[in-house]
C-alpha cells in the first residue's frame, strides 16, 4: 500500500501551531516507498551543516580507498604546515576532527585569516585549548579541515570528489557548494539542496552506506559514524543536542537514532528500528530542535 499522505497530518497541524517554520518534510520507509509534503517552493537552499555529513561520507570511502586513516595526524597530510602549527597540533587525528575535539576552541575563521592565507595555515596557527581528542568543541573549521585532507588525497576538491561517487549515484547532476576564497569547497556548510536531496543521505546511512543497492561507502564506517560518538553532554541545555556526537552526526534522544543537522532546522534523522528517515528544511531562528521533537511525537508512531 505504502505510505500515505494522512501520516503528515498531525505534523503539518505541529508546524502551524508551534510556528516550526518548515519548509518541507519528507519521510521514506523501506519498502514503502516515499511522501512529502511542502510549506514552501521546492527550491534547493543551503542545508547549512547538514553539508559536514557529506564530508563525513567522502572521508569514509578516502579511508575504503586506502587512501588515508581516520587515526593518522592531520599534520601528515599537511607537512608544509608543520612549521607554523602551534603546540600540540601534531596530536590532532582525523578522527579528532570526525568528533569536534580538534582541541582548538573555535567556531569559524575569521574575516581577516580568509584575506591573508590559505585557512589550512590558518587552521594550524590557532592555538590548542585543550589536548586533541579531549573535549568536544563545535568547530566547522575542523570539518573544513577535513575535506581539506580529501582534496590532498584525491587530487579533487571535495564536491568534485564526490560527484560520481555520491551526487550521481544520488541522483543529484550538479550540486552547488560554497568554497573558500581559495576555491576549496567549503565543506562545513553551503551545500545547496532540496528536502528530497538532502534526505538520500539518511537513506545512505539506514542502508548501512549503500543506495539503490549501489555501495557507495563501507557498512563498518557508517556504523562507527554513529556509535563511535564523544561527549556533548556541555555543548547546551537542549537534550536533543548533548546525547553525543560521532562522525559529523548527532545522536538523537531516542535510542539508536541519529541525525544529519543543520542550522534553522535541516534535519535527516536515521531511524534504524522503524527501517525509515524522517528529513526536514526549514528556516527556524529560536528553536530549531522543537522540529525534531515534533518529528518523533506525530510521525514516528505511525511508521
Amino acid at each position: 500500500m505504502g505510505l500515505q499522505k494522512s501520516l503528515l497530518d498531525q505534523f503539518r497541524l505541529s508546524n502551524a501551531e508551534q510556528n516550526l517554520g518548515v519548509y518541507g518534510i519528507h519521510v521514506y520507509k523501506a519498502g514503502e516507498g516515499e511522501v512529502e509534503h511542502r510549506f514552501f517552493a521546492d527550491d534547493v537552499i543551503n542545508v547549512y551543516s547538514c553539508s559536514k555529513t557529506f564530508t563525513s561520507i567522502g572521508v569514509g570511502i578516502c579511508q575504503d580507498d586506502g587512501l588515508i586513516d581516520i587515526n593518522d595526524p592531520l599534520l601528515k597530510y599537511f607537512p608544509e604546515y608543520e612549521s607554523v602549527a602551534s603546540p600540540g597540533s601534531e596530536a590532532i587525528t582525523l578522527r579528532d576532527l570526525l568528533h569536534m575535539a580538534a582541541g582548538k576552541d573555535f567556531a569559524r575563521f575569521d574575516e581577516e585569516e580568509e584575506k591573508s592565507m590559505d585557512l589550512a595555515e590558518a587552521f594550524f596557527r590557532r592555538p590548542m585549548i585543550h589536548k586533541a581528542g579531549e573535549f568536544f568543541f563545535y568547530c566547522s573549521p575542523a570539518t573544513y579541515m577535513l575535506g581539506r585532507v580529501v582534496e590532498k588525497v584525491s587530487g579533487k576538491i571535495l564536491r568534485d570528489f564526490l560527484m560520481p561517487r555520491l551526487f550521481e549515484p544520488f541522483g543529484i547532476h550538479n550540486p552547488q557548494w560554497q568554497m573558500c576564497p581559495r576555491g576549496h569547497t567549503l565543506s562545513a556548510a553551503g551545500l545547496q539542496l532540496k528536502t528530497s536531496q538532502l534526505a538520500k543521505i539518511g537513506r545512505l546511512m539506514l542502508h548501512k552506506g549503500e543506495y539503490e543497492g549501489k555501495r557507495i561507502v563501507s557498512a563498518g564506517y557508517i556504523d562507527k559514524m554513529h556509535t563511535d560518538v564523544v561527549d556533548n553532554g556541555h555543548y547546551n541545555n537542549d537534550a536533543e543536542s548533548t546525547c553525543g556526537y560521532g562522525y559529523q552526526v548527532w545522536r538523537c534522544t531516542t535510542p539508536g537514532t541519529y541525525r544529519a543537522d543543520g542550522l534553522y532546522g535541516q534535519f535527516s534523522i536515521v531511524l534504524p528500528q522503524q527501517n525509515a528517515v524522517v528529513s526536514t528544511t526549514s528556516h527556524n531562528e529560536k528553536r530549531a530542535n522543537d522540529i525534531v521533537r515534533a518529528i518523533f511525537s506525530d510521525i514516528v508512531p505511525q511508521l
